[in-house]
């Protein structure tokens, strides 16, 4: 779903300059953290210096790197640090023993992810993210949000129920793909059934 959305993003010519200059545009209004989710490569081929330090400049507080493992974080990390960057770590079902390590290292929040696999919505989430989050809660005082497959207020409220928050992307893409240029009003109302659900 999410790399669909990157090819689409490509043939259509977008970027990564043209993305700092949205950034630029909705921090005149958005006070909001805004964090960065891509790949590696777009930080390391754009060169990490100039990629992290634009994000400070424009007020980008943080940056999800899902291809990254943790154990090769220390690519980008003095960087983030330098530039007041918050480099998000991941925590994933089969990261078991590793979770406290990852816990007590980690900057800005904690991205669980729900389940194995690809992103994407799914109907059920098996995985037992409660033991994952006592973990979390035992090594870290940062808020923690699970992400992966999360597309209906009911999800969603049952992660928060369990966590900081939940973590939506792949369903707001599928919006965007449908709607194209009228999405912004589905996706509107789309976000607002999930907020009502974690009230």
């Amino acid at each position: 779903m999410i790399q669909g959305t990157n090819i689409r993003a490509l043939n259509g010519g977008v970027t990564t300059d043209q993305i700092f200059a949205l950034v630029r545009d909705l921090r005149k209004d958005v006070k909001v953290p805004l964090v960065f989710m891509t790949y590696a490569n777009v930080v390391f081929s754009y060169g990490a210096e100039r990629f992290i330090s634009t994000c400070q400049e424009i007020g980008i507080d943080g940056l999800i790197l899902p291809d990254l493992p943790f154990e090769e974080k220390e690519e980008f990390l003095p960087t983030c640090r330098r530039y007041g960057v918050d480099l998000i770590s991941l925590i994933a079902p089969t990261s078991q023993n590793r979770i406290a390590m990852i816990a007590g290292e980690a900057e800005g929040f904690l991205y669980i992810v729900s389940s194995l696999g690809v992103t994407g919505t799914r109907s059920e989430i098996k995985t037992d993210l409660a033991s994952i989050v006592a973990v979390v809660r035992q090594n870290t005082d940062l808020p923690c949000a699970i992400g992966f497959g999360i597309s209906t207020p009911e999800q969603a409220k049952k992660m928060a129920e369990i966590s900081d928050g939940a973590i939506v992307g792949s369903a707001i893409i599928k919006l965007l793909e449908k709607y194209g240029r009228e999405a912004p009003q589905y996706i509107g109302e789309y976000v607002k059934s999930m907020k009502d659900a974690l009230r």
